[in-house]
């Protein structure tokens, strides 16, 4: 189940806020910019099916978001929980950093973890499947996939580096909850 737990950065045992009611988390996170939308796919996909078959189920939308907002890139992206690379993937991304470009996903199966820091709160937006999260360029933010990865993306770019992290050094993504799949709330 998808959720959205707000927090004040100081406090992070805490949340102000806690709703998986997915209406209520695309208005609290369209008030700092952040989009937040559900999709359906045109036929069924799974896991292991070809990246062409994936975005054909969702050619539509993918459309509409290309045409809106110039992407000149989408690809999809799988990771598996047995994946060798799974540890060193998980962490490459778990300290607060920006990018120079919107942030786009879309989970087609599985699900993650991402963790946005504006200005002295903490959104912390577990998608799965059939959730497209959009974060603005320059907003602060970590991303957890878990100790045991399992998901399925598709991801929109407008440049190709634009998805290269830049970290700011805090530690402030280690004061907040891990991303450990089978956890209550």
């Amino acid at each position: 189940m998808s959720r959205l737990r707000i927090f004040d950065e100081e406090q992070p045992g805490a949340p102000r806020l806690s709703t998986a009611d997915r209406d209520e988390i695309a208005r609290e996170l369209g008030k700092i910019g952040v989009g937040f939308e559900q999709w359906q796919a045109s036929r069924a996909v799974a896991p292991g099916d070809a990246p062409e078959a994936i975005m054909d189920a969702y050619r539509a939308d993918i459309d509409r978001i290309v045409s809106e907002r110039g992407f000149k890139t989408v690809d999809v992206v799988s990771i598996a929980p047995d994946n060798p690379q799974r540890e060193t993937m998980r962490h490459k991304f778990l300290d607060e950093h920006y990018h120079k470009e919107d942030e786009v996903r879309f989970f087609v199966a599985g699900s993650g973890l991402f963790t946005l820091h504006v200005d002295h709160g903490v959104y912390e937006i577990k998608c799965e499947q059939g959730d497209l999260i959009s974060v603005p360029d320059s907003t602060l933010h970590w991303f957890d996939m878990g100790p045991e990865p399992s998901f399925v993306a598709i991801r929109f770019f407008t440049e190709p580096d634009g998805w290269v992290g830049h970290f700011t050094g805090t530690d402030i993504a280690q004061r907040f909850p891990r991303y450990e799949k089978g956890q209550a709330g």
